[in-house]
């Protein structure tokens, strides 16, 4: 059965195409023009400095660590917030859409505040030998936080339609509780996980505002590349913060493309 197109298609096609052009792709274009009309001598100069790799390689491991901490433990807070009624439940899960009310900035202070060596959580754990404020902790502490959100809310519609009786089914068969866990909630929620994954890492290659007061910014140390590329621009060195620019989109493009294609595959085999 061929599937029915709803009337004006043609015309929303071409709306939704015009406004990605518009909000997407000419800021994206006008960057990649940027980057070609400054020469790749110039770029590439610019992008393989030490001071550029540190901030990268510091970036994109904070950000893989985040994302990596909320798969874990964003798909027990969606399966809890799911499955479980207990007091104050409302409560709980109004919290976990706080890091998309609250500003960066608010949220990077606030973290700072908690975590600095005289903080709530700072000096216990300066006691036991642990500094989070103006550590690399400290930024995967403040990614952590802005990235819990897309894991949850991904995972959230998801576990709310896969039947509790395919688990009892399980049971019913002989599995044990790690056995029904590993064969059928897992497959069934893999698609989602990986792609609220993949959502937590884009924001967290991103994030600026959060990270920016933690991080203690220190060159070759606690600095990150969205942060450098502010300094690079106060200093306006613009050849200098488009290569880094270039790079985030280049890093950016390429993790979410493995994301997503190793998420397809995954529902695809889930399907079959």
């Amino acid at each position: 059965m061929r599937p029915v197109r709803l009337p004006g298609f043609r015309l929303a096609l071409a709306f939704t195409l015009a406004y990605l052009a518009l909000v997407v792709l000419a800021p994206l274009g006008g960057l990649v023009w940027k980057g070609v009309s400054a020469g790749p001598a110039a770029l590439w100069a610019a992008a393989s400095s030490p001071r550029v790799l540190a901030a990268c390689r510091l970036s994109v491991g904070a950000a893989l660590a985040a994302a990596g901490m909320n798969a874990a433990f964003g798909l027990v807070v969606a399966w809890v917030l799911v499955r479980y009624r207990f007091p104050g439940r409302a409560l709980v899960d109004a919290l976990v859409d706080l890091p998309f009310a609250l500003p960066t900035a608010v949220a990077g202070i606030a973290l700072t505040t908690l975590y600095a060596p005289s903080g709530w959580l700072g000096r216990p754990l300066g006691a036991l030998g642990l500094k989070v404020a103006w550590t690399p902790v400290g930024i995967g502490v403040a990614l952590t936080f802005v990235g819990l959100p897309f894991v949850v809310r991904t995972l959230q519609p998801v576990l709310a339609e896969l039947d509790p009786e395919m688990e009892e089914a399980g049971a019913s068969l002989g599995a044990s509780r790690p056995q029904v866990l590993r064969r059928v909630v897992l497959p069934a929620l893999a698609p989602a996980l990986l792609t609220g994954f993949a959502l937590a890492l884009a924001r967290g290659l991103g994030e600026y505002g959060s990270v920016v007061f933690i991080a203690g910014n220190m060159p070759m140390r606690t600095e990150i590349a969205p942060l450098l590329v502010m300094t690079k621009l106060e200093q306006y060195d613009t050849t200098g913060a488009t290569a880094i620019a270039l790079v985030l989109l280049v890093l950016s493009f390429a993790l979410m493309l493995a994301v997503n294609s190793i998420s397809s595959w995954t529902a695809r085999r889930t399907a079959s």
